[in-house]
């Protein structure tokens, strides 16, 4: 692991404060963290500014928590980020997702609904070029609103940047997560 998880007598009132927006008080300790958190309050201002962000993508996005799930699942196969897969399979079951929409997101053109398909190969577009087409963002006006699309892009960024830094970092799943599924 390139970084370990913070220390335990290293967790102070910065870090508490670091993880008040997405954590309950109770789990701001380096067991209830886990190992992604534990090793991003390293940095707490950042992991501070970060989960403002990031809490607004999981709790607050215009996106349906299923679609949500099925953008982050694409992003982390394309990254090959097995933390963030194996923790947003069952986030993605738990709102929903089908062992075979999980499936999809590994292999794109697969997904049995079109609008899935649509979204898998936005992720795609949007990760290969850093632009959507006019015509995906055509497709997607379909369905979603303006701000849908904005938490749409905004998503792939984040799981992007979050990829990048479980990945550069040798985050592991955390052991007792009981996650199925390989990335």
């Amino acid at each position: 692991m390139a970084l370990t998880p913070l220390p335990g007598d290293q967790w102070d009132e910065e870090v508490d404060k670091a993880l008040s927006r997405m954590l309950p008080r109770e789990r701001r300790n380096p067991e209830g963290a886990g190992n992604a958190l534990s090793v991003l309050v390293r940095h707490p201002q950042l992991t501070r500014a970060f989960l403002g962000f990031n809490v607004h993508l999981l709790f607050n996005s215009t996106l349906e928590p299923r679609e949500r799930e099925l953008i982050i699942l694409r992003v982390a196969h394309r990254r090959e980020c097995v933390y963030e897969w194996l923790h947003h399979v069952a986030m993605g079951k738990e709102v929903g997702l089908t062992d075979a929409e999980v499936e999809a997101a590994r292999r794109n053109g697969s997904a049995p609904d079109a609008f899935d398909r649509l979204l898998l190969e936005a992720v795609d577009e949007l990760d290969d070029k850093s632009v959507l087409s006019a015509q995906t963002w055509d497709a997607l006006g379909e369905r979603f609103d303006d701000r849908q699309r904005m938490d749409f892009v905004f998503t792939v960024g984040c799981y992007t940047t979050l990829a990048l830094a479980f990945n550069s970092f040798g985050i592991s799943p955390d052991p007792t997560a009981g996650y199925e599924g390989k990335r």
